[in-house]
């Protein structure tokens, strides 16, 4: 029952859109944000000492590891001891994590973010369709990630290319100056088992005190628009990406299997493509999860956080409630609704 009552409340706050009001909150900032760094990769170095200036984080804030080679994956004993050694240079202040590199980007069958965050769960490998530890931030009301529910929430920010790394960040930090005009697009589409989260779009309607349109579609693309803020659908791969423009601050994800799987990319889009056509932040998973919603952002729960002030880790953390597969990726403290 805990998940359908996200988007009761939610839609109940959007039947009167010309009055809706989305009660701020206090969201994540710069001071609270950990930035781990692979000395072993120079586009990492290059990219976090980038991101540090454009975030004004705290010089104490920035974390430096040796990860060699870049694997895609880690195994359990490579893992924790990653995590200790970033654990150990972190104080009580820090509620969220940035893993300034592309891979690893996976823990056993987990991801790397969600194994940080939830902690490993290798049972999980024997049956990956299997429901996964729920997560207790999953449509968390309010309050800090690591002093109310004791998780450091965690993104990865990719470095494949320093240039598209550093546009980024900028469309990031971009989003906080002003709320442009903007469209939130939800695509029930032609592949029934990947349309499993259908039931969780909100009608389409205008929020106009967020300067907002929701357009909730029958279709398997979108082509030729420039005002997108989110993007949902199902499909292993996603046409006309190059058709579209996106604002400042915009999340953008498709429920697929493997479109987590970063690097790997064979017969589905990796969420990677999301951040090239101009998303800002993005989720998918790493291993087969089968198509439980729960494994995939509530679009109910990740808009109502957004629209609430939420920064991009915040709302795409609590709208997951099983993210054990899933990783997160993009620029986490873009806010583009908090004022």
């Amino acid at each position: 029952m805990r998940f359908f009552l996200p988007l009761l409340a939610f839609m109940l706050t959007l039947a009167g859109a010309a009055q809706a009001q989305f009660v701020p909150v206090a969201g994540l900032g710069a001071a609270q944000l950990a930035v781990v760094v692979n000395d072993d990769e120079a586009n990492s170095v290059e990219i976090g000492e980038y991101y540090r200036k454009a975030r004004n984080i705290p010089a104490a804030n920035i974390v430096h590891v040796r990860i060699p080679h870049r694997p895609h994956k880690l195994d359990a004993e490579q893992f924790e001891a990653l995590k200790a050694q970033i654990d150990a240079r972190l104080g009580p202040e820090i509620q969220a994590v940035l893993m300034v590199w592309t891979a690893p980007y996976a823990v056993e069958c987990n991801s790397l973010t969600s194994a940080y965050t939830l902690g490993l769960d290798s049972g999980l490998c024997a049956k990956s369709c299997a429901p996964s530890k729920p997560s207790s931030y999953f449509n968390a009301p309010q309050g800090k990630p690591y002093a109310d529910y004791q998780l450091r929430i965690s993104m990865l920010l990719p470095t494949e290319s320093v240039e598209a790394s550093k546009a980024l960040i900028d469309r990031g930090v971009l989003a906080g100056f002003a709320t442009p005009a903007a469209t939130a697009y939800f695509l029930q589409t032609s592949d029934v088992a990947r349309s499993s989260r259908a039931r969780f779009f909100p009608r389409s309607n205008k929020v106009p005190s967020k300067k907002l349109t929701i357009k909730t579609l029958q279709a398997d693309s979108v082509e030729q628009v420039g005002d997108i803020m989110v993007y949902e659908t199902g499909l292993a791969q996603v046409p006309k990406l190059n058709t579209l423009k996106f604002v400042p601050g915009a999340l953008a994800d498709h429920l697929t299997s493997f479109g987590g799987d970063l690097l790997a990319e064979g017969g589905q889009m990796s969420i990677l493509r999301w951040l090239d056509a101009g998303a800002t932040a993005s989720y998918g998973t790493v291993s087969e999860p089968c198509n439980h919603w729960q494994k995939f952002p509530n679009p109910a729960v990740l808009l109502s956080h957004y629209l609430r002030g939420n920064s991009a880790i915040e709302a795409y953390w609590k709208s997951v409630a099983w993210p054990a597969q899933g990783v997160f990726i993009g620029e986490p403290l873009a806010a583009p609704y908090r004022r």
